[in-house]
């Protein structure tokens, strides 16, 4: 298998630290409000890579924090225990439904930011020891300079000179200044901070994510992924502090999905989905809309992971209508579940393994529902050897009860072909097709869909 790796900058062949395991660390959600469809996205990409490595026989240990304490949750909160409390649980409960309905399979650990605490001291204290970091009046700072390779990650250069410190968990693009690992206590904390013996406050963004990977995966891990707004300044800061305590190489494997951009019809401009410019759409809103939220995994299986992703209600809804072509027809293929077609799945492997070209796959499957040499019996079963990467959730597809009217005017037409009498059989076929059912007629008889 071939991967690309931002490290690099180049697709590299994928060879595990210790195969056949894999360690997986997903930057998770910040919960302190709804995430949207373009945070999902990158959510729905990591989870075509782990099925894909499960696919091809790796044993894959998954990582995905929740990031339940930061500036924003200290803000929405007013900093009451509280108040915190109820935010996170109530987000943190949203975002794993939003998971379940897009059959995102559930990482094997989600470890809690404020759960984690004694890990970041931990880390905090080793640097402060070695003189990676130090401490200030209002916390304790990362010193950038004395990095190995600071940036490397985000292609930045010429770090001399750095003097000055960000308290804030983001900054703008190629501000290089030194970052925060603990923030002391200030009066706009209210009741969030922990007493510790390197002070009392609480973490920054970055060390969470550096204590979390390291104590569930290792002080050297083979992937990382996220979104690519999450290369600088939090990846880079999470390599330079991790490697600052164990002085090993922090992640082997960098892979980061495309941003979705917004466009609100065809001719319009794109532009990112974002919170803070307030252009977003959730899961809830596609439902209002009454489409299925495994249409909008559709979509995102349509482009490259690794490219941007322009977002129209036009696409998603064609998305929808092929989804939906999709559920018929491996219905239409009837109940038999013949042998996996080994011409088609070696060439799905081949495409997977080429840094997951997802979009050339969908191309190859409906490639196989159109392919008279394949039965109906092998579609089913190769379509299902497809899923489980897919992840569209074929093997649960129960065919819809057809009401007994639908079934009485079926036969009836089925009649009036076999005596010939055409107009009599077109005038039952339009009467189906008043009541939202159609009829595909095939070499064994017929198969009744809904519209």
């Amino acid at each position: 298998m071939k991967i690309f790796n931002t490290l690099s900058r180049k697709i590299e062949k994928f060879e595990p630290i210790s195969p056949p395991s894999v360690g997986i660390y997903t930057c998770g959600p910040t919960v302190y409000s709804r995430a949207h469809i373009g945070n999902l996205r990158t959510f729905i990409s990591t989870d075509i890579l782990k099925r894909t490595l499960n696919f091809l026989g790796y044993e894959v240990n998954h990582v995905m924090n929740i990031t339940d304490v930061d500036d924003k949750i200290i803000k929405e909160s007013k900093g009451e225990k509280n108040k915190q409390k109820e935010i996170t649980q109530k987000y943190e409960k949203l975002f794993f439904d939003d998971l379940k309905e897009l059959n995102i399979e559930i990482p094997e650990k989600t470890p809690r930011a404020t759960e984690n605490i004694e890990k970041m001291v931990e880390m905090i204290k080793k640097m402060l020891e070695s003189g990676y970091a130090y401490k200030t009046e209002d916390g304790i700072y990362f010193s950038i300079q004395k990095s190995k390779n600071y940036g490397q990650l985000a292609g930045l250069k010429n770090i001399s000179g750095v003097k000055s410190t960000v308290k804030n968990d983001k900054y703008e693009k190629d501000s290089q200044q030194d970052f925060a690992l603990w923030k002391f206590y200030n009066k706009e904390d209210n009741e969030i901070y922990w007493d510790t013996y390197i002070g009392k406050g609480r973490p920054g963004w970055h060390i969470e994510c550096s204590a979390m990977s390291t104590k569930c995966l290792g002080e050297s891990f083979d992937i990382h992924t996220g979104g690519t707004d999450l290369i600088f300044p939090h990846h880079t800061n999470e390599i330079a502090q991790s490697e600052a305590v164990s002085g090993k190489h922090f992640v082997k494997y960098w892979v980061h999905g495309g941003f979705l951009n917004i466009k609100e019809n065809t001719s319009a401009e794109a532009e990112k989905m974002s919170k803070s410019i307030g252009n977003v759409i959730t899961l809830d809103t596609l439902k209002e809309k009454n489409i299925n939220p495994l249409s909008y995994r559709y979509l995102t299986l349509t482009s490259h992971y690794r490219s941007e992703m322009n977002f129209s209600w036009e696409a998603l809804i064609g998305a929808q209508s092929a989804l939906e072509k999709l559920f018929n027809f491996y219905n239409e293929f009837g109940k038999n579940i013949g042998k996996v077609d080994k011409k088609y799945v070696s060439e799905f492997k081949k495409l997977l393994e080429n840094d997951l070209a997802i979009p050339e796959i969908i191309a190859l499957t409906w490639k196989l529902i159109k392919d008279d040499s394949v039965s109906d019996a092998d579609k089913k079963a190769t379509l299902l050897e497809f899923d489980k990467v897919f992840g569209l959730g074929l093997s649960e597809l129960k065919k819809e009860e057809i009401p007994r009217e639908i079934i009485v005017l079926a036969e009836a037409r089925e009649i009036a072909r076999k005596n010939k009498e055409w107009e009599k059989a077109d005038e039952i076929r339009k009467k189906i097709e008043i009541l939202g059912y159609e009829l595909k007629d095939s070499k064994d008889g017929f198969n009744i869909l809904k519209k």
